[in-house]
């Protein structure tokens, strides 16, 4: 084992007992699959939409002409440019049912496409109150459809693709003859997992109908609200990054393991800022997807980017080298090659800066969102958007959050730069004894 991890009892205790089990979490295939579905099948989505709330909703915050010209241009007809918006935010649960059990699927070699439509059928139909269809307003229904109807999907996904596979297991399914085409082989094999599907989720919503008068996903929603809000807090945004960092710390991808249990959590807080942004109403979310990948993994998980210029302006030979192969990527807030060549993994002079930083960095942004001097996420980006951009657009557009990145680079420099000397020092002297033995 390695010598700095031997005599360090902390390190050795997370190598040795708690890295296993994370490790496992990490590949287990359900919240793969989860996760998957969010970036796969809802990011597109959600996106997509996203560019709509902002043509519909001008960044005003911004005193300059053009701004105001296309705010007055558009508010006529702001509601129809916000369709969009509502219909693609408003199948984003869909999206996460056909996902989650499209992910498993493939995993599990059956058909993914038949999996993640049974999946998504079974969803819609819990979704609708049981009473006459023709009587129930659209758009009531589009908000389970959506953000608060996640966990439902998630759920939903997850027993259609085991249902599917028991099926398909135990030979439960209607067999055509020889020379039939393969896309009616395909229909019939889905129809039995597909009939008791959709007749299971018509009952159970029936229940939970004639019982609280409410849809499945309400009542889901109703339930995990303690947790939502919970998540939605600065002790659970700062665990989070702790775990994450430590992790990482030992090699693990921490954003990986995180995300895998909080991710609905971050997707209905940011579900709920859209949708409170298109009625004009104050965001409620904090805690959000892009609270991590936007505002707080600057340069890549760690806030790196500062010790990624201390590194390429270093006098160490070794960290210029690992300074110019980090550069490009860094742009695109990926630091594997900072992480693993410095390297920050099992580093005990660079762990700390490692976790103390993103520590700072997430305490700055939730006060700041906390007493709205910058305004809250709004808009999930891909997290290969540069620094600085993404601050803006995920913010809907406000200045405001390019200039919060920019503090919390100026921060995380801060706390970098004595380790990074510190570490700079042990290499130098190592660098000085090879030469001075060649």
């Amino acid at each position: 084992m390695n010598d700095r991890l031997s005599n360090n009892w902390f390190m050795k205790w997370m190598e040795e007992s708690l890295m296993p089990v994370l490790a496992r979490i990490a590949q287990n295939v359900y919240l793969q699959s989860i996760r998957d579905a969010f970036s796969s099948f809802a990011l597109p989505v959600i996106l997509t939409g996203a560019l709509f709330l902002i043509i519909a909703n001008p960044p005003e915050g911004i005193n300059w002409a053009p701004i105001h010209a296309w705010a007055k241009a558009v508010k006529p007809i702001a509601a129809q440019i916000m369709i969009p918006f509502q219909l693609t935010f408003g199948i984003m649960a869909m999206m996460v049912a056909f996902g989650t059990a499209y992910s498993l699927a493939t995993r599990w070699d059956l058909d993914e496409t038949m999996t993640g439509i049974i999946s998504m059928l079974a969803f819609f139909i819990t979704s609708f109150p049981a009473t006459d269809v023709t009587k129930v307003t659209f758009g009531d229904v589009l908000n389970y459809l959506g953000g608060q109807g996640l966990f439902v999907a998630i759920i939903i996904g997850i027993i259609t693709a085991i249902v599917v596979r028991f099926f398909n297991k135990s030979g439960l399914v209607i067999k055509m003859p020889e020379g039939v085409p393969p896309y009616v082989v395909r229909s019939f094999l889905a129809l039995v997992p597909m009939f008791v599907m959709i007749v299971s989720a018509w009952i159970v919503e029936w229940i939970v109908w004639a019982n609280f008068h409410i849809t499945l996903p309400q009542l889901v929603l109703d339930l995990f609200k303690p947790l939502v809000a919970a998540s939605n807090s600065y002790p659970a945004a700062l665990a989070e990054i702790i775990l994450m960092m430590l992790l990482w710390s030992l090699g693990i991808h921490g954003m990986n393991v995180v995300s895998s249990i909080a991710y609905p959590f971050w997707m209905t807080q940011l579900a709920a800022n859209a949708a409170a942004a298109a009625k004009g109403l104050p965001l409620p979310g904090i805690v959000t997807e892009p609270f991590f990948h936007v505002f707080t993994h600057l340069g890549g998980s760690g806030t790196t980017w500062p010790l990624t210029i201390m590194f390429l302006l270093s006098a160490s030979a070794q960290l210029r080298t690992i300074g110019r192969a980090e550069l490009i990527p860094a742009i695109f807030n990926i630091n594997e090659p900072l992480i693993f060549g410095a390297p920050i993994v099992l580093n005990p002079i660079l762990i700390i800066p490692f976790i103390l930083a993103p520590a700072a960095v997430v305490t700055i942004n939730y006060f700041a969102f906390a007493v709205n001097l910058v305004p809250r996420p709004l808009i999930q980006l891909p997290f290969t958007v540069p620094v600085f951009i993404s601050g803006f657009l995920s913010s809907g557009g406000h200045w405001q959050g390019a200039l919060l990145q920019l503090v919390n680079l100026i921060v995380t420099a801060i706390i970098y730069y004595p380790f990074f000397k510190m570490y700079e020092a042990q290499l130098l002297k190592n660098e000085k004894e090879v030469k001075d033995q060649e």
